[in-house]
This record gives structure tokens, sequence and C-alpha cells, in this order.
């Protein structure tokens, strides 16, 4: 049979934990961690409080644009920041670094193209829209163009 702690709840319900090792309570319940049992609570509570108000305050939506995949490595890295010092969060920073570094190449990338295409006019309507065209297939401009000379 499988122990559980020996706490009862107000309604006179066990706990259902299974109690620590040489003790008659679970971690939550064992005096000896009244005061880490706690914080964890209210951790637990900013938790959830912090959850509902980052939707508010990040109106975060999804992940269909690179804005909306930089705030999500954002909230993602505050979050590991609050995380007690460790390897995984250690992990989890160099991770979000990594993904803001490649966001950045990818926004001065954007910046860049726009740039060159403010410089050029913008796209215009005799660039080609296939990367090679077929050379045996001739545009009606270039026809014109022979016949005017």
């Amino acid at each position: 049979m499988r122990k559980i702690c020996t706490f009862r709840m107000d309604d006179g319900r066990p706990c259902r934990m299974p109690p620590r090792h040489g003790r008659p309570f679970c971690w939550t319940h064992d005096p000896e961690n009244a005061e880490a049992a706690a914080e964890a609570r209210r951790l637990g509570g900013m938790r959830r409080r912090r959850e509902r108000s980052y939707g508010a305050a990040f109106a975060f939506e999804g992940i269909d644009s690179v804005s909306a995949i930089k705030r999500l490595v954002e909230i993602a890295i505050t979050d590991a920041f609050m995380l007690e010092n460790s390897v995984a969060r250690c992990r989890i920073l160099i991770a979000g670094a990594g993904i803001a570094a490649k966001l950045l190449e990818h926004g001065d990338h954007e910046e860049r193209i726009a740039a060159l295409e403010a410089a050029v006019g913008g796209p215009s309507e005799t660039t080609p829209t296939i990367a090679f065209p077929d050379p045996d297939e001739t545009d009606e401009t270039d026809e014109t163009d022979e016949e005017a000379a």
C-alpha cells in the first residue's frame, strides 16, 4: 500500500501526496518547510497573475511575424532572469540570445533591402519575377526595342 501524507484538510480529507522520506508529511505540509512552501505558494500566485497581465500588457497573439517572435523571446528572457541561477537558466539565456541575434540580422537585411529599393526607385515592373528567366522566351519589351532601332 502506498504511503500518503498524514495532513488532513479542513474538511477532514487526507492530503494524498506521498510523504517525504522518513517524515509523516509531504513537502508542502511538512512544518520544516513552512517558509519555503509559503514562498512557493506566493510565487505561484504571482505567476498566475503575471500570466493574465502578460496577455494584456504584451498583447501576445501568436508567432506569425518577426515582431511577435521577438516579443515572445523578450518575455522568455525576462522570465529566465527571474529564475535561480542554474545551468538551465544559462541555457535559456544563451538560446534566447541566439534567436535574438538571428532576428536582429533578419531586421538588418530587411532595412538594407528597403534602402536599396528606395535608392533604385523601388521594385520596378521590369524587374523579372523569376530569378533565372528562360533565355528562349522573348520579352515583349525587347522586341519593341529592337523594332524601334
